[in-house]
């Protein structure tokens, strides 16, 4: 089994900064594809980030050029570094991330975080 555990999400000012973590652990051969999704309350859960092993990023239109994907694979860590925020990012954060688990032969499976808050107040 694998989990993934968020942190860095808060309450922020309009034009602030906050940096996400999402730490993987478990039972991991390697970690594929690892991203970033928000979801506010009565809408869909919505990509706003993603990253492969080889590093190549894909961004929402919305936070392109505010927000910044990483990862470190020794640590199977993801991070989303977001400037300039605005108040329509608010939203809850959930990590996700396709893993190949051990034994590698097994076929990837998808884990989700428990989500994390980020208020931008105006």
């Amino acid at each position: 089994q694998v989990q993934l555990v968020e942190s860095g999400g808060g309450l922020v000012q309009a034009g602030g900064s906050l940096r996400l973590s999402c730490a993987a652990s478990g039972s991991i051969f390697s970690i594929n594809a690892m991203g970033w999704y928000r979801q506010v309350p009565g809408n869909q859960r919505e990509l706003v980030a993603s990253i492969i092993s080889g590093g190549r990023s894909n961004y929402a239109d919305s936070v392109k050029g505010r927000f910044t994907i990483s990862r470190d694979n020794a640590k199977n860590t993801v991070y989303l570094q977001m400037n300039s925020l605005k108040p329509e990012d608010t939203a809850v954060y959930y990590c996700d991330a396709e893993v190949t688990g051990n034994p590698p032969s097994l076929p990837p499976s998808r884990y989700w975080g428990q989500g994390t808050q980020v208020t931008v107040s105006s």
